[in-house]
Parts: C-alpha cells; structure tokens; sequence
C-alpha cells in the first residue's frame, strides 16, 4: 500500500500558544514590504497592515470597547474588512462576521446573539441598519468608505439616530495611536463564525484564537511544507523544508491568491489567516464576474485560487476558459461544498500547472478538516475528500454515536482536533450534543479507506429510505453530473405512500444541451438510464427536473429544503 502521506512532513505539528495577533505580527517581520493586499489600485503592505490593525484597536479602546466585547463587521469584501478584522483582533475584542445581504430581522438577531457592541459597516448598508436591524446594546458604529471592490455612492452615509453614540468615519479611528505591548489570550474567542442555515436559524461557532492559529498552520503547512516557529518578539511564521518541497509547493513569501470567497464565511476569513502566515499577497476581487476573473489570473501572476464549487461551475461554464492563460496557477482548492469529480477533472484539463484539491471543512472545526495532497506524485482515489490534516483524527460512528465503524463502514463523521471549536454561543444544550468530549459529530455521512482517504455521501439529514433502504444523495449527484449533458445536480427525496421517499435529482444542464432538453424527455430519460445502469435498483432516481440554476447560501451550499419545497408544490 503506497504511502500518501505528504513526504518528509511529520505527522504532528507544534502550535505556539499566541493568539491571531501574533499571526499579523509575524508576517509584518517576515515580509514587511511585501504587498500583502491588494484592491484596484491600493496596496497595503504586510507592516502597514499590522500597523492599521494596531491604530484600529487603539481606537477601539479609546471608544470603550474592551477584551471579550463584541464588535460586528457589517461589510462587503474589502481591503477595509481584513484591516477591521485584524484590528478588533487585536484590541482582545471578538469579531463578528455577518452577511451584509441579510434582511434586517435577521441581522437584529444576530447582533442579539453576539452582544455586539459596535459595528463596522459600509454606506450602502444604511438602509437595512435603519429599518429596526440594531438592537440595544449597540453603541456605535464605524463607517468603512467605499473601495474598487465595494463602491459607494459619493456623499452617501447612515440616516441619523439609528446608533446611541456616534457613527465615527473609519479614517478617525486611526487617529489614536497604535496599541503596543498588548497580547492576545489564545482561549479567548477571535470571531463568532455563523452556520450556514441550510436547515435552521444559523447558529454562532464561538471560534477561539488557538483554533484560529492551528487551523492556520495546519492548513499553511499542507499547501506550503513548513513548520510553524516563533520570531524573536513571538510573532509566528514559517520556516519552508526544501527536502518536502515538490513541483506545485509555493514557498512562504511567493504566493498570490486571487479572492472573492465571501469574508464573512469561514473560508474567505479563516483562508485569509492563512495567507497572511503564507505572507501571501491577495487581490480583492470584488463582484464576481467569470470572464474577467479568469482574464487577470495571468495580468496578476496568480498561483493559486480557492473557491465554492459554484465558483468553479461558472468559471467552467464561461468561454473565455478556453483562451485564458491559466499557466501562473499552481494550486486550485475547492471547498463549503462538496464537489463532483467531473467538475474536477475539468478543471485539472483546464489549469495545466496546478494541483487540483478538495478539501472538506466545517464551522465548528473553524474552517478545513481533510486536504488531498497537492504532491501529484500522491495518487488520490476518485470520490475522496482529502486525508484528515495533522493531528486530526476523523472517525465514523454508528447512528447513535456509540460505536467507532469498521473500515469502508458507512456513518457519522467525528472529529476531534486543535481546530474543534468551542460550540455554540447561547446554545448549551446544543453544544452539548454536538460537541461530544473533545470530539465533534458533524452531521456528514460518510467512510474511511485503508490509507485514510475520507469520501462523503452527504448530510445525514439529506439521506433518504426507500423501502427501508439508506439511499445516499451524493453518489448519485457524482453519477449524474459524470452525464456530459450535466454541469451540476442535486438529489432530494420526495415523500411516497408506499416507497416511503424516492429519489428526484434537480440538474443544471450544460449550455450545448439546453435546446435539446426543450425538445422533450429523451435527454431526461437518457441521463436517468445513465445512473440506474450504475447503481442497485433502490438507488435509482425515479425523477429529473430540469432547473437554470439550483437555489444557494451566499456561501455556496445548495439549500436542499428549498428544493424539497418545491416538489411539495408542483411535479418536474
């Protein structure tokens, strides 16, 4: 049996106990004039980044927030989000990273939820913080400008009267000095990181700074070989093993990433923390847009891109993959979602240089749990989603939770790791029952190989009977998009008197097959006979209705309930 483990890397890293500050401050040492973000036509280097976190905090506290309060970031993605970000941070105070697309109901709740008592925000937000989206509690807020990625219309600000204390300009802030000489407790909370929602009100992951920090150098260590050290003054950094090195590993201090993963989302904010300890330069994308975004891939240099698979699909889709040169790219992570293996086999034709990854992650493991190797020499089985990172063990139990599973058995990932979060805020029952001593019960069905590759096959909340048979919605949405008609798909079970649940898929066709699905059923008939050739007849999809795009989270995920939904309303 080959040895897929990542060669000459230990199994087991140290993890200096510093909180996200000393992240920040490490990367300032290490790569001081090294661009570290980049937006339009503005640049913040690594030093003037820690600088502005550092006057951020200054003031903060000036303006009375202190260590454990809450402070929200109501923001698009910007250069002035991470500045925020880091600077909340490192006052000793928790972030709270919210969609700004929410309603205003849903933002109350949330603000509720965390104690936040103040919020950076953004002029285009004004009308939802006005229209009853601010709870007591909320003391005042901080106006980021617009920016190339986040414009706003000139002369635009809030409406009076919505905040207790004051609306104060995001340049006045900066006017209190720098905080010196303040550490970070790694056990405090560093940001509350919300669940997606696809099921339920989303709840808040209380995400402390040791999580934060090893998820950081766990991650940082698997795409770059390194091990994690302490500077001088405790900054943490990286020191790059050559003898590890192979032909995608991008050394600290080289990289450039290209990003639009939504920051208020475990893999736009904990990913950042992941280049900033990589000294990786970023460009904030702004607005998605496929065909540009694949245009400035080699206008930028850019070696390496992480993403949704909705992200990958519409870059796939659009024409100018064809002619873009892709070269620069040298690693391409897709994770928030499961992903298809077609998908990926596209993307690995479509990218040359680039080692093509899935990863498998979670709110409440902070952000990443499995990578595949980026070492293409590593052979990875079809399917998979990655071996579970250093010190992280992943085991599947039985439905109670009561019995570790066989090898190749079927059920309930478990993990436990130093990414494990701290559970839920205001949820103790929850908590409880999710976060099992030490351990997380993720809610995600899946199995584990002989050389410890996971494969998932969906939420056990998604899985299906169907005459008292487990009918797993994912296999069946990786045989349905290996279809060349498919681009993406989604299997839900709808409701019968006698099967119990049968299974229905909703795809998304590629461009070429639209006008002959129009036409009539023999496309549908065609791509059903295409899976039950493959599968157990309990397996078979009995249903397909063609859908222009399946219903998503900002972040990605598919809301399977909405789609549920929908059979209740009317047939394919």
């Amino acid at each position: 049996m080959a040895d897929v483990w990542p060669k000459h890397m230990p199994r087991s890293l140290d993890y200096p106990r510093v909180g996200v500050d000393a992240l920040l401050a490490g990367a300032s040492r290490a790569y001081p004039e090294r661009v570290a973000l980049r937006e339009g036509d503005e640049t913040l280097t690594f030093a003037e980044l820690y600088d502005r976190a550092l006057r951020v905090a200054a003031g903060l506290r000036v303006r009375g927030v202190r260590p454990g309060d809450t402070v929200a970031l109501h923001l698009p993605n910007s250069a002035w989000f991470l500045v925020a970000y880091y600077g909340i941070l490192c006052s000793g105070a928790t972030a709270a990273a919210l969609n700004p697309a929410q309603p205003p109901a849903a933002l109350r709740q949330q603000l509720a939820d965390c104690d936040v008592k103040a919020v950076f925000t953004h002029p285009r937000n004004g009308a939802v913080l006005a229209d009853g989206a601010v709870p007591e509690g909320v003391r005042f807020a901080v106006l980021v400008p617009g920016s190339a990625a986040a414009p706003a219309p000139e002369g635009v600000g809030l409406p009076e009267g919505i905040f207790p204390d004051d609306v104060v300009p995001f340049a006045d802030l900066l006017t209190a000095g720098r905080l010196e000489g303040y550490r970070v407790d790694p056990e405090s909370v560093a940001h509350f990181q919300f669940t997606g929602g696809t099921t339920g009100r989303p709840k808040a992951v209380r995400v402390l700074h040791r999580n934060v920090v090893a998820n950081a150098v766990q991650t940082a260590c698997w795409r770059s070989p390194a091990l994690p050290c302490l500077d001088e003054e405790d900054g943490l950094r990286l020191r790059f093993r050559p003898e590890a090195a192979h032909r995608h590993a991008i050394p600290p201090g080289e990289g450039v990433a290209l990003s639009v993963a939504p920051l208020f989302h475990s893999l736009g904010l904990v990913g950042q923390n992941v280049n900033t300890l990589l000294g990786t330069t970023v460009t904030i994308a702004g607005r998605f847009a496929p065909d540009a975004f694949l245009e400035s891939i080699a206008d930028q240099g850019v070696t390496q891109l992480a993403g949704s698979p909705s992200m990958y699909h519409a870059l796939l889709s659009s024409p100018v993959i064809d002619t873009a040169d892709l070269t620069s790219v040298r690693m391409l992570a897709t994770g928030a979602a499961p992903i298809d293996t077609a998908a990926l086999a596209r993307l690995r034709a479509a990218f040359p240089n680039a080692a093509v990854v899935d990863a498998y992650g979670l709110s409440e493991c902070t952000a990443a749990v499995t990578y595949t190797p980026l070492d293409a020499e590593l052979p990875v089985p079809a399917g998979a989603v990655g071996l579970p990172l250093f010190d992280t063990e992943v085991e599947i139990r039985s439905e109670d939770g009561a019995t570790v599973l066989p090898q190749g058995a079927t059920g309930e990932v478990w993990v436990r790791g130093p990414q494990v979060t701290d559970g839920y805020q205001g949820h103790p029952e929850l908590t409880a029952e999710q976060f099992v001593d030490g351990r997380l019960r993720t809610g995600d069905l899946g199995h584990v190989d002989d050389q410890g590759f996971l494969f998932l096959v969906g939420r056990a909340k998604d899985m299906l009977i169907y005459k008292g048979y487990n009918v797993y919605p994912q296999p069946l949405e990786e045989l349905l998009c290996s279809h060349p008609a498919v681009a993406q798909a989604a299997v839900v079970g709808r409701p019968d008197p006698i099967a119990g649940q049968v299974p229905v898929a909703f795809v998304v066709l590629r461009p070429s097959y639209v006008a002959e699905a129009a036409r009539g059923g023999a496309l549908q008939d065609e791509v059903l006979a295409h899976v039950a050739r493959q599968v157990a007849p309990y397996q078979k999809v009995r249903d397909l209705c063609v859908v222009d795009a399946l219903p998503l989270t900002p972040t990605g995920k598919i809301l399977k309930t909405e789609l549920r939904d929908r059979l209740g309303l009317a047939p394919c």
